[in-house]
């Protein structure tokens, strides 16, 4: 059991380090987690 298991996510990314979409991919690999926001942000 891993510790996305059966969790809904919200993910905010950020432009000049690691993208949402990017993260989004990662945690579309565990079948039991659910994306319920993924966003891109400028954080300045």
């Amino acid at each position: 059991m891993g510790i996305l298991d059966n969790k809904k996510v919200i993910i905010i990314g950020d432009r000049d380090g690691i993208p949402g979409e990017a993260i989004k991919e990662c945690v579309e690999t565990v079948n039991t987690a659910e994306v319920v926001f993924a966003s891109t942000e400028c954080f300045v």
